[in-house]
């Protein structure tokens, strides 16, 4: 039999059309590589290494920017260990200004050294661990399966169905994760706490679980969940709601839709920022440290209790800003002599 023959045959059976005997010998490679079900295992493996990768990038972020985290809890548990400085704002009015957050941060590393700056990465990266994996898990189980590809809706019932479904999915991730990640959240949150009293109450993980189970109970490793999870899901339920409704009613432009759910984002988040400062308060509140108790923090009756006080005193949003931070306008008489803050400057 001839070689032209053999090739005809290759090309009966490819479905390949050849007009020339000397075919390459990689053709046959590349035809048996076209199989579907091959491309589909390719496909997935590429997206399960895309989506490892992403998440690594995450826990690198998380683990780098730590330091900041750590002097934001801080501020928004109230200790300003620096005097403010007679400042001016971005506006240019004069106010008391306090340190940025790279300054809080530095001096926290000036205090406890570059180690200390990383005080309760450990519980916090478990958490997000867990409460990722975990959340994924439950919505799948439930039957909310995350959609591969974008999906078209024939009408604008159809459209809303799928709305509501995402939405409805996101919720079930994001509480899952809040109710699985907040005992590693509560102990994290505690040992950055300590900075303020200097204890070592919360050294290790295990250390921290018996301390939290011998004081409060189970109801202490849930300390401020109530607040936080109002931030969530209501980030998650506006914002989704204003960037469907503009892709409806406005238009369905995907660039435009992205910059439109960033901006309502970062938008419901501010708004919603008071109920963060709520929760990190109500974790610490109560508990042995004394950042949790007078004269540093006042005894809390429940988180409304929290929130009703702190937009008293005008510290509902403490750690807001990183840069151009002041002194709260009814924070100067209330704090006088405290040993939370730094002895404030007269402003002349």
């Amino acid at each position: 039999m001839s070689i032209r023959h053999d090739y005809e045959l290759l090309a009966v059976d490819r479905e390949v059309d050849f007009e020339d005997p000397t075919v390459p010998i990689w053709m046959e490679a590349l035809t048996h590589n076209s199989d579907p079900t091959n491309t589909r295992d390719t496909s997935n493996k590429e997206e399960e290494i895309s989506s490892s990768l992403k998440y690594g990038f995450r826990l690198f972020c998380t683990t780098a920017l730590h330091p900041l985290d750590y002097a934001k809890t801080l501020i928004q548990l109230g200790y300003e260990p620096i005097a403010p400085r007679p400042g001016r704002t971005l506006f240019g009015a004069k106010r008391l200004m306090l340190p940025n957050i790279f300054q809080y941060a530095y001096h926290i590393g000036t205090v406890d050294g570059f180690t200390g700056c990383f005080r309760g990465l450990s519980a916090k990266l478990l958490g997000n661990i867990l409460s990722s994996y975990y959340g994924e898990k439950l919505a799948n189980s439930t039957g909310l399966i995350i959609a591969k590809k974008p999906r078209k809706a024939s009408n604008w019932d159809d459209d809303f169905a799928l709305f509501i479904e995402d939405v409805q999915r996101d919720m079930v991730v994001h509480c899952a994760g809040v109710v699985i990640s907040q005992p590693f959240h509560v102990i994290s949150v505690r040992m950055m706490a300590q900075f303020i009293g200097r204890e070592q109450i919360y050294g290790g993980l295990w250390q921290s679980v018996k301390e939290v189970w011998k004081t409060e109970g189970i109801t202490g490793f849930f300390s401020g969940i109530v607040p936080r999870l109002m931030v969530e899901l209501g980030c998650i339920a506006m914002t989704s709601t204003i960037t469907y409704l503009f892709s409806r009613y406005v238009g369905q432009n995907r660039t435009i839709r992205s910059n439109v759910n960033t901006i309502a984002h970062f938008t419901v988040a501010s708004w919603l920022y008071p109920y963060h400062v709520v929760s990190t308060c109500m974790i610490v509140n109560g508990s042995r440290l004394k950042a949790g108790n007078p004269p540093l923090m006042d005894h809390y009756f429940g988180w409304t209790d929290c929130y009703r006080r702190l937009t008293m005193t005008n510290d509902h949003k403490r750690g807001a800003s990183f840069f151009f931070r002041t002194v709260a306008r009814a924070q100067p008489g209330k704090l006088s002599g405290s040993p939370s803050s730094a002895p404030y400057p007269e402003l002349k």
